[in-house]
């Protein structure tokens, strides 16, 4: 199983060169080039490393490190800087960042501090996402995004997997408004807020023939999938 390494960063030459040299050390890189996507790029897949850097497009690195934060106690973040102030480095170790890269740097110290902060990452095989999973009575296939029970098959729209997604991997905990607007649009904002409550409705209505399968709503806080042990 490949090391899996997102990096955030928003100039795109220094994002190819730092990518090219991870994958030349057998890591397996995703690259994107601002704050939003970031959040949304890692709710999509499983990382064991985020390199972020600083000032990023929509939303900062220190903002997308406190998101991840929420999500993932563990995963070390390795913030990327042009700035040297002492501040923003403690603001950087206050967010949940691991370690800090000042710009210029070169490859090989980058390297360095990747190696050390993935030692104390346990690499469990079954993190990979699966092909398909069952969820109460149905069965989900991630790639073609299907939703079956018994002969009925349900194609989901893309906002419906991904938001489906992202309950199935915060499955049985509590998981924010924020979160998954953040994740699935990339902002967080009273439209898109109405949007994801008719997405919720229509997912309930989706899973009506298992009644053991809940999304809980928590007023003010957010939603829970409970599903059945």
């Amino acid at each position: 199983m490949k090391i899996k390494i997102l990096l955030v960063e928003d100039d795109v030459n220094l994002g190819l060169l730092i990518s090219d040299h991870l994958e030349a050390n057998r890591y397996e890189v995703t690259v994107v080039e601002d704050g939003a996507q970031g959040l949304i790029a890692y709710n999509s897949d499983v990382f064991h490393l985020c390199v972020l850097d600083v000032m990023l497009p929509k939303i900062d690195g220190f903002s997308l490190a406190k998101d991840i934060r929420k999500l993932n106690s563990d995963i070390p973040i390795l913030f990327l800087t042009a700035k040297s102030m002492t501040d923003d480095k403690i603001k950087g170790f206050e967010v949940g960042g691991d370690d800090y890269l000042t710009k210029p740097f070169s490859v090989e110290e980058l390297q360095l501090r990747v190696r050390a902060l993935l030692k104390r990452v346990k690499i469990d095989s079954s993190e990979e996402q699966p092909k398909e999973v069952n969820i109460g009575n149905y069965t989900y296939h991630f790639e073609d995004q299907s939703l079956v029970l018994n002969d009925s098959i349900k194609i989901l729209t893309k906002k419906e997997a991904k938001i489906l997604n992202l309950l199935y991997k915060y499955k049985n905990q509590v998981i924010t408004r924020e979160i998954i607007l953040k994740g699935v649009w990339g902002q967080d904002d009273y439209f898109v807020g109405r949007s994801l409550d008719v997405f919720i409705t229509k997912l309930r209505k989706y899973f009506k023939d298992d009644s053991r399968i809940v999304i809980s709503n928590l007023h003010g806080v957010g939603f829970k999938f409970e599903l059945p042990e």
